[in-house]
């Protein structure tokens, strides 16, 4: 033996590895206008740097009828931010990018080692679940209960590539924050099993491309264009993650001189919230969380003063802000996401309430707001809580807009309306007359000032000291905030 003969064989294995599911299969896979397993860790990584483990496994069926290379399963470590995270990558040009036993053993690890050095984790999904040759002998560790382990532990991140079936694609909505490209689709089984068991013909598109879990379900957060737009989003949302913000410049106090264009005094009038947010922010700031589901809510990442904040705001450019079952579920989703890595929480209330009718109803709109307003109950992050013109019945309660109820602060515009319900329609429907009706609409808007004489809210504030108001709890919040 010599050192150079061993030196060569740990070359060729390396060589197999890196030569992933081989040079007609890679071309082919670029040609579809996307990156191979590698070159998507390498645009993950600061510089394209990465170090790379388990790249041996599977290394003995270089020989067999289906060789797989790292058991089609890239897992690599690197900085994003300048900060350390692990990647798990499925490799489609390996056997479908199908999960091997190896492979299984592998996800496992990066969730181990996710945990023990609580440091992020990114998924990379376009594969077809557990591949049917396993050796289901000797059960393996199972990477979906530590994914579990890891919620509220780790910042989880998951892009969706291609086609993700099965086991693999369970690892979406166990994450923080899923994105899929244009060319992704994710299902529990593929269409061949969906036919074979249900008689149904669908395209992989109609089962779980993106109008189906960016629009629909909701359990995607984003949508990207391309491989590289998504893992830009991934890099995104990362730098809003304490321990891993990235800071502008645009940090002081100033006031909101526009906002008076933006919202009429009159809440009857909509406005984008997305405007207002915009105007609020640290410039360039904003992110925005599944901005295609649930339009009548607005959650996003910003940040003020320079700190992360998580923000949720009714949007009265979308049926007048009225919350509906997609709305609360998403506001419920986004607050858990804030309460585990401590963002403070800011609440814009501009709400008629949650939305009626049997649609509505059906849809589960009241069980999804109860659990909404218990996120915000349970919530032990820095919250402010501002009314801008409306907030009616349970709308108010689930924007948080609760006394003594934890709050930093608790204000509102001077020209809000509050209420059971609106004077109008909740007039006509108790059959009072044009005078009780008036009246009741009278003492609404002055709730204003009647609800912070009873110390309901903190202050009642120039909307143009929108963001100086927020700085000023962030600041009496410091001790609570996450330092960046």
């Amino acid at each position: 033996m010599s050192w150079s003969a061993i030196l060569a064989e740990l070359e060729r294995k390396r060589a197999f590895s890196r030569g992933m599911g081989g040079e007609e299969r890679l071309t082919k896979h670029h040609g579809s206008g996307k990156l191979d397993a590698r070159q998507r860790a390498a645009a993950l990584f600061d510089e394209g740097h990465y170090t790379e483990i388990g790249g041996l496994a599977a290394n003995r069926s270089e020989g067999s009828d289906a060789p797989a290379p790292a058991d089609g399963l890239i897992a690599a470590f690197g900085l994003i931010h300048g900060k350390p995270a692990l990647a798990g990558i499925e490799d489609f040009t390996v056997l479908a990018g199908s999960i091997g036993d190896a492979g299984s053993a592998k996800r496992y690890r990066l969730a181990q080692l996710v945990r023990q050095e609580r440091v992020p984790l990114v998924f990379m999904l376009e594969g077809a679940g557990h591949r049917l040759t396993n050796n289901h002998g000797t059960p393996s560790p199972n990477d979906l209960q530590a994914l579990v382990e890891l919620s509220g532990l780790v910042p989880m991140v998951c892009l969706v590539m291609g086609a993700s079936a099965g086991h693999g694609a369970l690892t979406a909505p166990l994450s923080d924050f899923v994105v899929m490209t244009q060319a992704a689709s994710m299902f529990v089984a593929g269409p061949p099993l969906v036919k074979a068991a249900l008689g149904e013909v669908v395209t992989k598109e109609e089962l779980g491309g993106p109008a189906v879990h960016v629009v629909q379900s909701g359990v995607a957060h984003r949508l990207a264009e391309d491989d590289a737009a998504a893992l830009a989003l991934a890099r995104d949302w990362l730098a809003y993650v304490p321990g891993n913000c990235i800071k502008g410049g645009d940090t002081g106090r100033r006031a909101l001189e526009r906002i008076l264009d933006l919202v009429s005094p009159d809440p009857r009038i909509p406005f984008d919230m997305r405007q207002v947010l915009a105007e609020l922010v640290d410039a360039g700031s904003l992110f925005e969380i599944q901005p295609d589901h649930g339009g009548a809510m607005v959650a996003a990442h910003a940040r003020l003063g320079g700190q992360s904040v998580a923000i949720l705001a009714n949007n009265p450019a979308v049926g007048a802000g009225a919350i509906d079952a997609a709305a609360a579920r998403k506001a419920t989703r986004f607050m858990r996401v804030a309460q585990d890595f401590g963002l403070p929480m800011i609440f814009l209330a501009d709400t008629p309430g949650v939305l009626p009718g049997t649609a509505s109803e059906k849809a589960g709109a009241l069980r999804h707001a109860a659990d909404m307003f218990a996120a915000q109950h349970r919530l032990t992050v820095p919250k402010i809580h501002v009314t801008l013109r409306k907030a009616f019945g349970f709308g108010s309660s689930v924007m948080a807009m609760n006394p003594f109820d934890g709050q930093t602060l608790n204000l509102a515009f001077p020209a809000v309306t509050l209420g059971a319900m609106p004077a109008q329609s909740g007039g006509q429907s108790a059959g009072l007359d044009d005078a009780h009706r008036a009246r009741i609409a009278a003492e609404q808007a002055a709730s204003a000032f009647e609800m912070a004489g009873r110390m309901v809210f903190d202050d009642v504030i120039d909307p143009r000291e929108l963001r100086n108001a927020l700085l000023d709890g962030l600041m009496l919040a410091n001790n609570r905030l996450p330092k960046g």
